[in-house]
């Protein structure tokens, strides 16, 4: 399987697990700028250069021989699991992707169809009730997570522990895992930790949130969304991003986590 999602600078100074929809364009471009002193040019998911990514042919040798030798400082980075589906669904099922279409063709008519989802018209600019449509997108999440009904789970919704285990499972190793909630300290920490040929200043970073604008504004306070059924199907997707990454299941509102990540109990658990 090798190590699918793994970007790493081509210096070789640090190697970073994509989780969708948790900084990964920041971090991209940070981890770019570090090896070159400036920022791609564009999306950095589109880059085709300059950055070691494990879809690249000629980066999976470099990536496998590097995590399996744990030669290089190794990270990823989590986000709370209620306000990550919240933006999956204006993003992804809202938005009109940066290609002027819909995310993935057919997949929002069939929503639209099947579990009577808003979207706000054809461009998503007219007006509809989010929490309800949102709630019905949970019910569909839900379904092809446990079920891969009616189709396989997208990589922006599904648990950020499933794409965390495979580094894990084929010999990588964490050496730290940040939150997004707390960003620059964690970043600083895996910057001082490694040697790049070019420093960087987090103060100075711009957020590069490449889904910023595709859907409209969320018009309601993250709790909003979430009545008791919609926490129970949260907690049935994501519990162990909930229990591993110190997460606070009971109260949506509450974003930061709640103590440290045991980096051992992470090893553990998503190593089997």
């Amino acid at each position: 399987m090798g190590f699918p999602g793994t970007w790493m600078t081509t210096s070789e100074s640090v190697v970073y697990r994509v989780v969708p929809k948790c900084a990964c364009s920041t971090i991209g471009q940070i981890m770019y700028y570090s090896d070159h002193g400036e920022y791609f040019d564009g999306d950095i998911h589109d880059a085709q250069s300059g950055l070691h990514k494990w879809a690249l042919e000629g980066s999976k040798e470099p990536i496998t021989q590097n995590v399996q030798n744990h030669s290089s400082y190794s990270f990823t980075c989590v986000r709370n699991p209620y306000t990550r589906i919240l933006s999956s669904f204006f993003d992804k099922i809202c938005g009109i992707q940066r290609n002027g279409r819909r995310y993935r063709g057919n997949l929002v008519p069939q929503l639209i169809q099947r579990y009577g989802i808003d979207v706000g018209g054809p461009d998503g600019t007219g007006e509809f009730d989010q929490i309800a449509s949102f709630r019905r997108f949970l019910l569909f999440a839900r379904d092809s997570i446990r079920f891969r009904k009616p189709m396989d789970p997208d990589i922006h919704w599904s648990a950020m522990s499933g794409h965390i285990s495979t580094f894990i499972v084929n010999g990588g190793t964490y050496d730290r895992i940040i939150w997004t909630e707390d960003f620059n300290a964690g970043m600083q920490d895996v910057l001082d930790a490694i040697e790049t040929p070019h420093s960087v200043e987090l103060s100075k970073v711009p957020r590069f949130n490449e889904s910023a604008g595709h859907g409209p504004k969320r018009l309601h306070p993250v709790e909003d969304y979430f009545d008791d059924l919609s926490m129970h199907l949260v907690y049935e997707i994501y519990k162990r991003d909930f229990r591993l990454f110190r997460y606070d299941f009971e109260n949506p509102a509450s974003k930061a986590p709640l103590g440290e990540i045991d980096l051992d109990e992470v090893h553990a658990k998503l190593g089997d």
